[in-house]
């Protein structure tokens, strides 16, 4: 067996959590292989609305094993919350849910550190989402961090060490903050964290694919906020594209089969950073209301555009992506001309490929312009009742990304989900 991999092709928000939940009834496991709780993975059905932030969004299907891998940094108090939450709505997780012992832990002063660092970028700042999750990652990549593991290898004396390491640096940058609530409560949810199946999951991964399990890889964030291959510096502290998959969660290259590349027919973005194809005017707030681009976990209203082929295009060289799922389409359905961006003009030159710089002030979308299809794509069951000008519009994106348009969602909820090409 194989393991496919679903993941993002713009900045994030693409809809990856509902992805997963129609997808996982094809498969036996869904894991998790990077990224932290500033991923809000939002999923609706039967009238309700979940947003999942370390919980892998295979977790309301059935009986599937769903798996925390080793490249996710998971914060005991938010999982906590959160798995508390779904138990509340009656999901009880607890025997389905598995942990990697090499998952590192967001500390509380991880949180103070993120914070702290942020604010003293001035107008430089990233837009983190002041969850620790870049602090953790510098531990990682360090050699300092903690890990779900080290819960049962002299814990105390490891969290003690690394607490007065970041204090001696907030102390260095005369940072204010009182820990002691927080730290308490976080230490409480340790407990509650214990009480979960805790594995090594790298050797689990790969008896399942011994055994013949199907597997599908989650990513978070998107591919433009990788941090090799985003819009450096403003990206995520961990590898978001396919090769994440990886190292996030033990799996030799041979074994990856599908890799879905997911993306909205427009674009989105939240928080600093460049975005070439981004829309200050009317268009772009109707974008955004049509759309309902406010961050599931934090609330921040997304920047909006139009798409953006020539980064769409870059993500699914980096990713390898054989199949396509294009999101919210329905979002597009009031305008009369769709527009795309081809290529980017600066510095008196026209290039198609993804250069290393995109945040110049003369750089400029090349567009061109598409009929729309002002019809509502909400209640439509099948492609059969695809208007013309939407078809002409898929096969446009296909044709321009060399790869098939295998999925196209028309809502939010899980059933206005559209099948075009089946295995």
């Amino acid at each position: 067996m194989k393991v496919d991999v679903l993941l993002g092709l713009q900045w994030g928000d693409e809809g990856k959590g509902k992805v997963v939940d129609v997808l996982t009834p094809r498969y036996d496991v869904v894991a998790r292989f990077q990224g932290g709780p500033n991923a809000g993975h939002t999923l609706s059905f039967d009238g309700e609305k979940y947003i999942l932030r370390s919980i892998p969004s295979g977790i309301f299907q059935g009986e599937k094993i769903n798996i925390i891998g080793n490249g996710v940094v998971l914060d005991p108090l938010l999982f906590r919350e959160e798995s508390e939450g779904l138990a509340r709505s009656g999901h009880d997780i607890s025997r389905r849910l598995y942990i990697s012992k090499k998952a590192h832990l967001i500390l509380p002063t991880h949180r103070i550190l993120d914070a702290a660092c942020e604010a003293a970028k001035g107008h430089g700042r990233i837009g983190t989402t002041g969850k620790g999750i870049g602090p953790a990652y510098t531990d990682k990549v360090g050699r300092n961090g903690l890990r779900v593991g080290d819960l049962f290898h002299d814990f105390d004396r490891k969290y003690a060490e690394a607490r007065h390491r970041h204090e001696t640096v907030l102390h260095g940058m005369d940072c204010a903050y009182d820990i002691a609530e927080i730290e308490a409560r976080w230490m409480d949810a340790l407990e509650y964290l214990k009480t979960f199946h805790i594995v090594d999951s790298e050797h689990m991964i790969n008896r399942l694919l011994a055994d013949g399990k199907s597997i599908l890889a989650e990513g978070a964030q998107g591919t433009m906020l990788d941090v090799d291959f985003g819009s450096y510096p403003f990206v995520t502290s961990s590898n978001t594209v396919c090769a994440g998959c990886c190292t996030g969660l033990g799996v030799a290259p041979r074994h990856i089969g599908e890799v879905y590349g997911i993306f909205k027919a427009y674009c989105t973005r939240v928080g600093s950073g460049p975005f070439p194809t981004e829309l200050t005017d009317e268009t772009g707030s109707t974008l955004c209301e049509r759309g309902n681009e406010f961050g599931s976990v934090t609330g921040r209203r997304r920047r909006c555009g139009w798409i953006d082929i020539v980064a769409l295009r870059y993500a699914v060289m980096i990713n390898g992506v054989t199949r396509l799922i294009m999101m919210k389409s329905d979002v597009l359905d009031p305008f009369e001309t769709i527009r795309a961006c081809v290529a980017y003009r600066t510095g008196g030159t026209e290039t198609d490929e993804f250069p290393f710089d995109i945040s110049g002030a003369d750089l400029r979308p090349v567009y061109t312009e598409l009929p729309g299809w002002q019809t509502d794509m909400t209640q439509m069951k099948s492609e059969s009742e695809f208007p013309p000008a939407f078809n002409a519009y898929l096969a446009f994106l296909e044709a321009q990304l060399g790869v098939p348009v295998s999925i196209v969602s028309v809502g939010s909820d899980r059933e206005q989900t559209i099948v075009r090409y089946a295995d």
